[in-house]
């Protein structure tokens, strides 16, 4: 064999090394970009998840914070329990052979997480209503927070104190979901249907939806 061939040999073989040593450093950059991709779909996630918790920890102290009078609180009330029975209604009704395995709205709310009919309906409700998740959100944690010592007034009692619910809605709450929540309670109770005014109203509501 004379110097040529061997020089021949041993340059294939340099190159299948330097082959193999690429494939492997390939290989290790698609598992380094996998991770990479992984980490930051976390990272997204969780803030995603850290945004909904600070914005729920916001709404909680908003409606905690209300200095409604006990007539006013009333009111609201009233507008917020009568939404809330008036979509759990309209479920039922689109859900007649459910009915008797969804008591309450929260078991609603609760089934549609993994029943597709249920969630399907569930959504269709609320475009039907112009709500949407951060609406019902901010309506659920009012009726929490204030249900034990309100009392419900129905409209003609309402109309006898305010007139405009809007204007002292806007006035006296300042925490933009909230305002948002409780104007479309109004809304859909006074004409039958909230209308969206802008898409800043929009995102106020929806950062309070918790990540999946």
């Amino acid at each position: 064999m004379n110097n040529e061939t061997t020089t021949l040999i041993s340059l294939k073989e340099a190159m299948k090394r330097i082959d193999h040593k690429l494939q492997a450093l390939e290989a290790q950059f698609k598992e380094l970009d996998f991770t990479k991709d992984n980490l930051t779909q976390k990272f997204e996630h969780h803030s995603k998840t850290l945004a909904s918790q600070a914005a729920q920890d916001e709404l909680w102290t908003a409606v905690l914070a209300l200095k409604f009078t006990s007539m006013e609180r009333n009111i609201l009330y009233s507008y917020v329990i009568e939404v809330l029975i008036c979509l759990h209604t309209h479920v039922l009704e689109k859900l007649p052979d459910l009915a008797r395995g969804l008591p309450t709205l929260a078991s609603v709310l609760r089934r549609k997480v993994k029943n597709m009919r249920i969630r399907v309906v569930w959504e269709s409700v609320l475009e039907e209503f112009g709500l949407e998740e951060g609406d019902v959100i901010v309506l659920r944690t009012f009726f929490i927070a204030h249900g034990n010592k309100a009392e419900h007034y129905p409209a003609k009692v309402r109309q006898m104190y305010i007139r405009d619910f809007t204007v002292m809605i806007t006035n006296m709450v300042k925490n933009q979901a909230l305002q948002d929540g409780l104007l479309r309670a109004v809304q859909v109770i006074e004409k039958g249907k909230a209308v969206r005014t802008s898409e800043g109203q929009k995102s106020s509501l929806k950062e309070l939806i918790p990540s999946v």
